[in-house]
């Protein structure tokens, strides 16, 4: 996107970049509503979820050994430092998959003014599963009189949905083909638990420091919201489209119309 923005154009790239925000985050709802029971825990770590259900799955050992290497990694870690150990089975209190809106902390500057924004990026969203919203963990870390059962619940359900979605690598490339990678990555806050992560191929971007100082000078609130890149919207391409065609060349290049 030509990066020549005014108060004016970012007014309509606002509007813009909500219809667009609108349209994707509904069909990212539903397809992960359809996907979901194969996202479940017990989907990939079978009875090694506590369960009055029987449920023998294939690779469930390995998968689990996987967790507890994780979780005896990550726990005693700094922010968390919980126990290492990790039995089974586990609890799992909740497998209903939420979409939390990413957010990041950017300090602004223009000249000698600064200013710390909360900017948000619409069209890609933190996985957790209902009730372990990545809010939820921030909370938890902050205390200081947090209970250790509690945090080592919420960073147990991150660790269980991330092994999951590794596990389930069909899910993922399902998503992949409708425009809806899956993705992993850490932030400094949490150190090195892994965030799942579901977004659209189309992205966003953040316009220049001092429009972000003055759209929120407008507003009289520290918050913006990323624009839709538009670039993206053109350059769109349809992977299963473009890997026929390169069989079809294969075959000979005036097979294509011209």
């Amino acid at each position: 996107m030509e990066e020549n923005f005014s108060i004016q154009k970012l007014l309509v790239l606002r509007k813009l970049t909500r219809a667009i925000s609108d349209l994707l985050r509904n069909q990212m709802k539903e397809h992960l509503a359809t996907l979901a029971p194969l996202l479940r825990p017990r989907a990939v770590l079978g009875d090694y979820v506590q369960s009055n259900i029987k449920e023998v799955v294939k690779g469930a050992d390995k998968a689990f050994k996987d967790l507890q290497a994780l979780f005896e990694t990550i726990a005693p870690a700094k922010p968390f430092n919980l126990p290492k150990e990790l039995k089974a089975p586990i609890e799992i209190m909740s497998s209903t998959l939420e979409m939390t809106p990413m957010e990041y902390i950017h300090v602004a500057t223009s000249g000698a003014e600064s200013k710390k924004v909360i900017i948000t990026s619409p069209l890609k969203y933190v996985l957790n599963y209902s009730g372990f919203a990545p809010g939820r963990l921030k909370e938890l870390v902050a205390d200081r009189n947090r209970s250790s059962d509690q945090l080592k619940e919420v960073v147990l359900h991150y660790l269980t949905l991330h092994t999951v979605v590794t596990k389930q690598s069909g899910v993922t490339a399902i998503l992949d083909a409708l425009h809806y990678p899956i993705t992993t990555d850490r932030t400094p806050e949490f150190g090195d638990l892994p965030l799942t992560y579901i977004s659209s191929s189309i992205s966003t971007i953040r316009p220049p420091d001092d429009l972000i100082i003055q759209s929120t000078d407008l507003s009289g609130r520290d918050v913006f919201e990323e624009v839709v890149n538009i670039d993206d919207i053109v350059a769109l391409r349809d992977p299963l489209k473009d890997r026929l065609i390169e069989i079809v060349r294969s075959h000979g290049e005036d097979l294509l119309p011209q």
